[in-house]
């Protein structure tokens, strides 16, 4: 025996009960001849004389303890349902996964798109998130990723159309999930929209349709380019501020689509070709979407994505609207530039206008005092005298 051999060999009985994981006493009743006590009878169970009728239920395909309960219960079973499911459920099947069949979207027919929150570290070593948006072509699984700020309404048509624009071309349908972003309510199994996004659907040419409830694999595709983003592209990345992460995001894309995919067994960027998408809309339409509504507050601030954006103290007060681009915020009030700056990082809060302030203190913070004349450079003694003629006509006839 295994136990004596090693006790020949000159081994403790602490150290031969550790290393074959029994008790100690054990060891030392098998080295001192002593047989170890057998098993002790097993005790009749309540169940034991209905267990064959159970065997026969279980043979038939019924696993349910409630019902087997009852059943047993008109033979004179008079014990309760936990017995019945400790001996039922080492013969319960596992529960099978519904199959589906693999579904190949013909070519410019469908996008997927979705949100993915992703995370990063700051110099300070402090942990932020930060929206990913993904959308995919079924057909040729070319991919598109932007990193935002804000994963509201207004970000979400900013990422489609700069995804569209990428793509260069609108699919058929745009699929999504159920996000509240887009979708109102549900009636009667139909999806009923928020009339904004509606809106723009319609103006960039596409229907949206959302997955069917509890059933993700509908749009599997955005799905895994979501956990493959994070599981391939932000490990270990390094970038400078949103605008140089979205760089990198775009030639990560780039460099992914130009090999073979594992599903296809071809490069998506070659079947790009294929997709036969729709047009874009006209580039005043798609423009109309790159701006958003703000009111300039009282000391000159205009709020864009969690960041303040000076402007000069004359326009407080003022509507304006603001659009990002190429990195810069562009701040416009009665289509007059008034604002034209870098997109700001993280750590800051406000950046005011060099200029900002200036006159303010002058003027008691009025930008404009409608009771005051103005004052031009004109000579009046070089008005024509028909002025002055006209002038004493109107007032003798007063």
């Amino acid at each position: 025996m295994i136990i004596r051999d090693e006790a020949r060999n000159g081994k403790s009985a602490y150290k031969i009960a550790k290393e074959n994981g029994i008790s100690k006493n054990t060891v030392k009743k098998y080295l001192n001849n002593k047989e170890l006590p057998g098993r002790t009878h097993k005790r009749s169970s309540l169940l034991d004389p209905f267990k064959p009728k159970i065997n026969r239920m279980m043979a038939d395909g019924l696993f349910n303890c409630s019902v087997i309960l009852e059943s047993l219960k008109v033979e004179g079973y008079s014990g309760g349902k936990t017995i019945i499911k400790d001996y039922v459920q080492p013969f319960r099947p596992p529960k099978s996964i519904p199959a589906v069949s693999r579904y190949e979207t013909p070519p410019g027919k469908q996008a997927q798109m979705d949100w993915g929150i992703c995370q990063y570290l700051d110099p300070d070593g402090e942990i932020h998130k930060v929206p990913a948006f993904v959308m995919i072509l079924s057909h040729s699984r070319a991919k598109y990723v932007e990193f935002t700020k804000r994963c509201d309404l207004k970000s979400l048509e900013r990422c489609i159309l700069n995804a569209l624009e990428y793509f260069g071309g609108v699919p058929d349908v745009v699929l999504t999930d159920n996000m509240k972003t887009v979708v109102l309510r549900h009636e009667a199994g139909k999806t009923i929209f928020l009339p904004a996004f509606e809106s723009f659907c319609a103006d960039m040419g596409f229907l949206p349709k959302t997955c069917q409830v509890r059933r993700p694999q509908t749009k599997g595709k955005v799905e895994r380019l979501v956990r493959y983003l994070k599981e391939n592209f932000l490990p270990g990345r390094r970038f400078a501020n949103l605008f140089d992460l979205n760089s990198q995001v775009l030639q990560w894309c780039q460099h992914v689509d130009s090999k073979k995919h594992s599903t296809t067994g071809r490069i998506p960027l070659q079947m790009l070709s294929e997709e036969s998408l729709n047009p874009l809309p006209p580039s005043e339409i798609r423009d109309r979407y790159r701006w958003e509504n703000r009111k300039v507050s009282k000391d000159g601030f205009v709020s864009f994505d969690g960041h303040l954006y000076g402007v000069n103290w004359r326009y407080s007060g003022r509507d304006a609207q603001v659009r990002l681009y190429h990195n810069h915020v562009q701040i416009y009030v009665d289509n007059v530039a008034v604002a034209d700056v870098p997109l700001m990082d993280v750590k800051e809060h406000y950046v005011p206008q060099g200029q900002q302030y200036v006159g303010l203190a002058a003027q008691n913070g009025i930008a404009w005092n409608p009771s005051m004349a103005i004052r031009t450079e004109e000579d009046v003694t070089e008005r024509p005298l028909k002025t002055y003629d006209r002038l004493m006509e109107a007032m003798a006839n007063a």
